[in-house]
Parts: structure tokens; sequence; C-alpha cells
């Protein structure tokens, strides 16, 4: 028992120092767009739908500090400068996307497809519009296949950022990014980086499977969740037939999106997504 005690304590140990580096992965992270600003201050591009990497100079890691495993050559000529974009291959891809990042042996085949698009310099001190030719310039130096730039433009008012909006949804994206044109990279949660999408989207953990009814009778009907707020709800949406039959597991995290809330500060039509990665 004392021998096993002790295994434990130190698995105990080992996981908690990893999950601590992962929660201290020193990269930023927006907040929900919200009115009255004056657009031409921002520099704005898409909100790719892939899975955020950090390259280090070194090594490539997920956003929770885990890394990611590449096929031999493809971080070949990238820079020593640490890097914050995005593992992309095309709109509607995420899924397609995951499973190919998540192989610890991986793919050359599933890899061809996908590139490194990087949207930031973290260790950068400079403002946002200075880091921009920063980033063009270190990408067109690495003669590199595999890593591009994520393109940033600019609009003037709310019904241009809208229609943009509007046009990059109806083709299947995800929505847009605002990054002020003055900001510094700031590690956390960042008021000068914006999120627009068509829906809001936050994260919940899973506590209890609600077996279905009628057609879905025998699979899931709908998850009992809380979200970081503490409100309890249920979602029962946004499933295919195989997420029904195999549900995220209970004590998982959960991504949704909702659109509003009550007054009470509940989401509102809140609509499974996705596990979180």
């Amino acid at each position: 028992m004392k021998v096993l005690y002790g295994f434990a304590s130190i698995l105990f140990i080992l996981l908690y120092s990893f999950s601590a580096f992962a929660e201290n992965l020193p990269i930023q992270h927006g907040i929900n767009y919200h009115n009255s600003l004056n657009i031409n201050d921002y520099w704005i591009s898409e909100k790719l739908d892939g899975i955020r990497g950090y390259w280090t100079g070194k090594k490539l890691l997920t956003r929770q500090g885990n890394p990611i495993y590449t096929p031999q050559g493809y971080t070949d000529n990238w820079p020593k400068t640490p890097l914050d974009g995005e593992l992309w291959s095309n709109r509607g891809e995420f899924q397609r996307i995951v499973s190919c990042t998540r192989k610890k042996v991986p793919e050359p085949e599933c890899w061809k497809a996908i590139t490194f698009k990087v949207f930031d310099l973290p260790t950068s001190k400079i403002n946002f519009t200075q880091r921009i030719n920063k980033i063009q310039n270190i990408i067109e130096q690495s003669q590199s296949t595999t890593i591009s730039m994520v393109e940033q433009f600019s609009l003037t008012n709310e019904t241009q950022l809208y229609n943009k909006l509007n046009q990059v949804v109806s083709l299947g994206g995800e929505g847009l990014m605002l990054h002020h044109k003055q900001a510094i990279y700031k590690i956390g949660r960042n008021k000068a980086l914006l999120k627009l999408k068509p829906y809001q989207d936050e994260e919940a953990i899973v506590l209890k499977h609600i077996p279905g009814k009628g057609k879905y009778k025998d699979m899931l009907g709908s998850l009992l969740v809380r979200n970081k707020q503490g409100f309890e709800f249920k979602i029962g949406t946004g499933f295919s037939d195989k997420e029904r039959q195999q549900p995220p597991a209970i004590g998982s995290e959960i991504t949704y999106k909702y659109i509003g809330k009550t007054d009470r500060g509940v989401p509102r039509f809140a609509s499974f997504l996705r596990i979180k990665q």
C-alpha cells in the first residue's frame, strides 16, 4: 500500500507540474466584440477554425503547452523567434485538423494541406502594426512553405465590418478578429483583441448524460453542464449521431455556442460545438 501511495503521490506531482506549465503558456486571448468602436483603429483578420499553436523557436506546442508532433522537415527553416498562430488548412476542416495534429506519430500525407498561419509575435514589445511588418519580414526570410502570415486588413466603419462578417460566414468561416493597431502583446485576456462571430461561445464541464427519446432512444438526448459562471443547464442540440452514440465523457470540458443570455445570465439557445482541445 505504501508503495502504491508513493507512486500515486509522484504521479500527482508530475501531472500538477505539467498542468501548471500548460496554464502558464505565455499567450494572449481575445474578448468578445462590443459596439461603438472606431473600426479604423483596428487591424482585422478572419478567425480561423484550426488548432492554436505556439512556436517557441525550437518546438511547436498547443495552447495548453502540450507538444505537437510534426512530420520530419515540417519545421525546417522556421525562425528562432517565438510565434503565435493557427494550424489551418481550410474552412470547415477543424475535425480533420484535430485528427491530424493529435497523432504522436505524424502522417506526412495528412499534414500536406496544413499550414502554420502566424498572427502574432508573443515576445515582442512593439505595437501590433509594427509586429505585422516584422512578421512579414521573418516569414519571407525563412523561405518555408509550411508557414505563412494571417492576412490583416482595415475597414472604416461597422457597416463594412458586419458586411465582411456575413461574407466570411457565408463561405464557411467562423468570424473575424479585431486587433488594435497600437496594442502591445499582453499575456492573458487582452481587451485590445476582439472576437466577432454571429454567435458567442464558452466552455462548460459535463455533469450528466440525459437519455434521449424517440429517434434518440438508447442515445444521448442532452448534456447537463456547468459553465465557468456556475450556471447549470442542458444542451440538447448540435450533436451528430456519432456524438450522441459516444457523448463527451462526464467531467470533460466542451465548447458550446449561444445567442445572448437571459436576465439571470444563463446562455440562450445553447448548442454543442466540440470537445475542447
